[in-house]
């Protein structure tokens, strides 16, 4: 099983949904970074479950706690492992499809493909592990922050409801309400939709929209490492990403080649783009302009409904949805998505310092 991402800034992550605690190991972080352990429980915050009414109720405080890499509330460069116990664990909710597939879960894979699996919440197939990609992102953000690098998601679709272009949002306001968008009006609609669909005992998905700005002309590692294919590749790793876009993405296959080409110019001897349909990534390589793509969630598999499904020996039987779960996943997934983000660029920042003597 594959548990670990990155390079030179390398993360593993390990525990399940309803074991003991779940966690992470960071190696590679550079020795000396200021390691702001409010800043990390803040992030953490932002993820956890029992948020508000549009999250799922299970109740995880998050307290995470470091044993190793730092001293004197700084990074030695040796691994930082942390771990975060689980508090609000019932694994009975989970009893009746111990031997049960349900539809659209990694039920089924698991157990064929290890011949065993946790089936307490999905164990760790469950998005109960992004917790630790948070407090690693945390970790990766405050690296990036040394070099003025700022990382902002949101939501910017849920159904059929979305917010316009970031280039017209105020990216500070996206903390301002439950739902996490930077538009007041859009965000009372999507959490009204949120929360009838609650109510209706289903789910529904949604978009998150990343913007990286101020980083670096350079970072990238062509032909198969390019900077989009990693970002996609770890925004596609996130539990219930069905897809990643990013600059103009598949609305630019309807313009032409002279609406889309993004034309240089000089201004005040640094070369910019005049429009960014690129999303700041050419040839696998940070141009210098915003990055920024789109991450789509389905809807959440688990839904308060009876189902029709087969168990573990092709008999056919009914999945009866139980337990806590979200109604609508985008509203916990920005940091997640931040996190991610940070992980990459954090990487690849570390990866650019031997391009070149």
């Amino acid at each position: 099983m594959s548990n670990s991402y990155g390079t030179l800034f390398k993360i593993s992550t390990f525990g399940e949904s309803h074991g003991p605690a779940i966690g992470v190991i960071i190696d590679g972080c550079p020795a000396g970074l200021q390691i702001d352990e409010s800043y990390i429980q803040s992030e953490l915050d932002r993820r956890k479950p029992g948020q508000s009414k549009i999250t799922t109720q299970r109740k995880e405080d998050d307290t995470f706690k470091i044993l190793s890499g730092v001293f004197e509330g700084k990074s030695t460069g040796t691994p930082i492992a942390i771990v975060i116990e689980n508090q609000d664990q019932r694994s009975k909710d989970y009893s009746h499809i111990a031997e049960t597939f349900r539809p659209s879960h990694a039920d089924y894979t698991y157990e064929s493909k290890y011949g065993i699996r946790d089936y307490r919440g999905g164990g760790r197939s469950s998005a109960r592990e992004t917790a630790a990609r948070v407090a690693a992102g945390a970790i990766a953000k405050l690296l990036l922050k040394q070099h003025g690098i700022d990382i902002n998601a949101y939501v910017s679709e849920v159904g059929d409801i979305k917010t316009p272009h970031y280039t017209e949002l105020d990216l500070s306001k996206t903390e301002e309400n439950i739902v996490r968008c930077p538009d007041a009006v859009t965000a009372e609609k999507m959490i009204a939709l949120i929360d009838q669909v609650r109510l209706d005992r289903d789910t529904i998905g949604g978009i998150v929209t990343c913007v990286i700005k101020n980083t670096p002309v350079g970072l990238g590692e062509p032909v198969f490492d390019k900077l989009h294919a990693e970002i996609g590749k770890a925004m596609l790793s996130i539990n219930a990403v069905k897809g990643f876009e990013y600059g103009s993405g598949f609305e630019g296959t309807r313009l032409r080649g002279s609406q889309h080409n993004d034309e240089f110019y000089n201004e005040g001897g640094k070369i910019k783009t005049r429009t960014n349909f690129s999303g700041g990534i050419q040839g696998g390589i940070s141009n210098g302009e915003d990055i920024y793509f789109n991450v789509a969630f389905k809807p959440v598999a688990t839904i308060m409904q009876d189902q029709p499904s087969v168990d573990k020996h092709g008999n056919e039987t009914t999945v009866s949805g139980k337990g806590r779960h979200d109604p609508c996943v985008v509203p916990r997934a920005v940091p997640i998505v931040e996190a991610m983000a940070a992980l990459v660029l954090a990487d690849f920042l570390l990866r650019a310092k031997t391009s070149r003597l």
